[in-house]
């Protein structure tokens, strides 16, 4: 799905209200991708350093699974749900502009064996109550000086 300002929200995935991270559970392993959506990268401007927690690291729902520096800030990469990492795209760490440029392909950064998807999934934004959010993200960005 594609709102009015070009903000690319994919309706395929689940999001953190307050991190701007997507998830998406792949029903053939089971793990959960992740990854920043546009409107958190707009945010951000453009990223210059990417680090992802390794493989086999146990994450929480809410705490760091690896950190960013970006043009306009420098953070945590919070993780929208529980479980043990299973996989990081390095690539992203190599080539930060690659998360950018591709944010919901080439550009993902996590992929979570989750411990409690079932319960965690709910937390999350999707479906039906995509647009609203967005919409009210938007207003809030602009408001604070975010995005134009």
């Amino acid at each position: 799905m594609t709102n009015p300002t070009t903000y690319e929200i994919p309706a395929d995935r689940a999001y953190d209200r307050e991190h701007h991270m997507w998830a998406q559970l792949d029903a053939a392993t089971g793990n959960v991708l992740v990854g920043i959506d546009t409107l958190g990268l707009a945010s951000l401007g453009d990223l210059a350093y990417v680090t992802l927690k390794d493989v086999g690291t146990t994450v929480k729902r809410g705490q760091s699974m690896g950190t960013l520096e970006a043009a306009k800030m420098t953070g945590d990469l919070i993780a929208p749900v529980s479980g043990t990492i299973a996989a990081r795209n390095d690539a992203t760490v190599s080539n930060p502009g690659l998360v950018n440029e591709a944010p919901y392909n080439e550009g993902w950064m996590i992929a979570i064996q989750p411990s409690d998807w079932e319960n965690e999934s709910i937390q999350l934004v999707s479906g039906d109550g995509l647009p609203a959010w967005v919409e009210a993200e938007i207003k809030r960005y602009k408001s604070q000086g975010w995005i134009d």
